[in-house]
């Protein structure tokens, strides 16, 4: 029997309820309309917002989150949009979470706008609401922490210090580099009214790349504000673009640029090194030798060293697609090593270092991206050894573990085995994959398990970057990525979010 299924049928199948991973139908969620918003007043020392999405702002931020997922969910019936909601939620992240003392933790109420709206995107329609509200619901534990910790809110910018508009992206170079947070915010606010998408974030590629604080959030926000605005729209983009201004120059004790950090050092070296890049650089050859030389380097060296084979391997004429292959799956490795935060980060970072070098036009920028994604990784396996032991184990040696199915019984073995042994689930998943069942089928049932139990952003912003990253590794070593990944990917035996039962009741009045 072929192990393919049709993709129609195992959807079907995995709609049915209990007999395919506990997922069950979700009708309550389809046939809802498209928003109006409700008038409010703007306190005083808050950034205003443009006048079509302030009420709809005020609302998710003045409504109790024990109300809020109800509350929206009588708006939605009345003709609230999908849209609507995530450019108010994006909105109120930025105006009311403090992206301090690191790009993380609370600030993930904004971090993850993006990989909710991915994951709605490549989810059936109906599903869709499933995890805007949960970001909804996100956003105000999010809000109460931030008043926790002093209620932080976005204040107007200071029209007084906006550079002149000819000046201005000098103006905010110097401000980045100096890490000036009042000059940047200036500079920002007016390449947000005077500049293009493309001129703002050419700029914004390196300043997020360019150190290690906060484990890769810097990289992650730029790329993630990046994708979201067309969505959101670039009228909306000033607020937005001051949270990510601010948030690129968190850093802890003195100025930054006045010190020698560890966080800083392989941009300040990359910069040098990228001059032994040759000009023809990316029109070398694809090489698994290369990968595999890289594979080693990333496991043992050090940033420095790494970066080193790195340019050794472009100046042989090997194609930077080799190297991005290493990456990935060197990233995906640390999660067999040590399945956790840190490995996580890993993937997600690199993930978003590698938007940025698909997405700059750029030369030089695209060659430090490349350059920092190699320097990271061993920062990132550094991290991990401060945390624990790392297992002994290496992806390109990674066996395959018979399943006891084929087609969508395989799946269902998988999703079940990752809540008892995630290492063998990585097997199982290779064997799956390997045995030429359907990639698409199985990430569709990734993707429903995280939107049905998944209950934290990382959920969200891991799912979309390693099932994206699939098709970013060349066809031979992306089912060995796929197959690591899944290790933080969550299984069909755990809990449904008590949040789906609330979301029913929202959407159904």
């Amino acid at each position: 029997m072929s192990q393919r299924i049709h993709r129609r049928g195992f959807l079907r199948r995995a709609a049915t309820g209990s007999t395919m991973l506990g997922l069950g139908g979700l009708p309550f969620l389809s046939g809802l309309p498209p928003v109006s918003a409700a008038e409010a007043r703007l306190a005083p020392g808050t950034v205003p917002l443009l006048p079509d999405i302030e009420p709809l702002v005020r609302l998710l931020e003045d409504t109790p989150r024990e109300r809020l997922l109800e509350v929206v969910g009588a708006r939605v019936r009345r003709g609230l949009s999908y849209q609507q909601i995530l450019v108010a939620l994006l909105l109120a992240g930025v105006r009311n979470i403090q992206p301090r003392p690191s790009v993380g933790f609370k600030f993930h109420a904004v971090l993850a706008v993006n990989s909710v709206y991915q994951a709605g995107l490549s989810s059936a329609d109906a599903d869709r609401w499933l995890a805007l509200f949960w970001a909804l619901d996100y956003f105000k534990d999010s809000q109460a922490r931030d008043v926790q910790e002093g209620g932080w809110r976005m204040k107007p910018v200071d029209e007084a210090r906006l550079p002149e508009a000819p000046k201005t992206q000098q103006a905010f170079r110097q401000a980045m580099d100096t890490w000036d947070e009042a000059a940047a915010d200036a500079a920002m606010a007016r390449l947000a009214r005077t500049a293009g998408s493309d001129q703002v974030f050419e700029l914004l590629y390196r300043y997020g790349a360019r150190d290690f604080r906060s484990i890769g959030h810097k990289a992650i926000f730029v790329a993630n504000t990046q994708r979201v605005l067309p969505q959101v729209g670039w009228r909306h983009a000033e607020p937005v673009l001051r949270s990510l201004a601010y948030a690129l120059l968190a850093h802890e004790g003195d100025n930054p640029a006045r010190r020698d950090a560890q966080a800083d050092r392989p941009w300040r070296r990359n910069r040098e090194l990228v001059v032994q890049i040759p000009d023809d650089w990316q029109a070398g050859k694809p090489s698994r030798e290369a990968t595999v030389e890289l594979l080693v380097a990333l496991r043992q060296g050090t940033e420095d060293a790494t970066c080193d084979v790195a340019v050794q391997l472009l100046r042989r004429k090997v194609a930077p697609q080799s190297l991005w292959d290493a990456l990935f799956c060197g990233a995906a490795e640390l999660l067999l090593r040590q399945p956790g935060i840190v490995a996580l980060h890993a993937v997600t970072t690199t993930n978003a270092l590698h938007h940025a070098y698909m997405t700059s036009g750029d030369d030089q920028t695209r060659r430090l991206l490349l350059l920092q994604a190699a320097a990271f990784l061993p920062m990132f396996r550094q991290a991990m050894e401060g945390r624990g032991r790392l297992r002994e184990t290496a992806i390109d040696r990674l066996e395959a573990v018979p399943l006891s199915g084929d087609g969508s019984k395989a799946v269902e073995e998988v999703f079940a085995e990752i809540g008892r042994d995630r290492q063998a689930a990585a097997g199982k998943t290779l064997a799956y994959l390997q045995g030429k069942g359907s990639a698409e089928d199985f990430m569709e049932t990734a993707r429903r398990l995280v939107l049905l139990k998944g209950d934290d952003p990382h959920d969200y912003k891991f799912s979309v970057a390693a099932l994206e990253d699939y098709y970013h590794v060349s066809p031979a070593w992306r089912d060995r990525f796929l197959a690591a990944s899944v290790v933080q990917l969550r299984g069909s035996e755990g809990k449904d979010n008590p949040l789906v039962d609330r979301i029913r009741a929202a959407v159904q009045g």
